[in-house]
């Protein structure tokens, strides 16, 4: 069976590192992007099967970046976690007017994300 493509979209190398070594041994396969004009990209390019998003990135927001994505029907499938430190409702709600499909906070458990990435998935 074939792994799913996650495409990872974060700024910070280390937590890259971290979540692509947990989920590859959750049997997915992760596409680093570290900035959101190169998510972007990938994102259309790649065509992950889950998105995993930070909100504060260099060269495009992650609220556009999602804002973008699913506004295009070749790609408003693809479910998007917003990943960040923001905790804020608003910024919560502002992930929802642009379609994020969840939200997980930083610091966050692995085990969560794991959860969350094989609800959306249905897994």
């Amino acid at each position: 069976m074939e792994k799913k493509k996650i495409l990872l979209v974060e700024d910070e190398k280390d937590l890259v590192e971290t979540v692509t070594l947990r989920l590859e041994a959750a049997g997915y396969k992760i596409m680093p992007a570290y900035d959101g004009r190169e998510g972007f990209e990938k994102a259309k390019r790649e065509k992950p099967d889950l998105i995993i998003l930070d909100l504060m990135l260099p060269k495009m927001d992650g609220y556009k970046v999602c804002g973008l994505l699913k506004a295009d029907t070749r790609y408003n499938k693809i479910p998007i976690i917003m990943f960040t430190a923001r905790a804020q409702e608003s910024d919560k709600k502002m992930g929802q007017e642009v379609g994020a499909n969840a939200y997980i906070t930083k610091p966050f458990e692995p085990q969560a994300l794991l959860e969350k990435i094989r609800q959306l998935l249905k897994e």
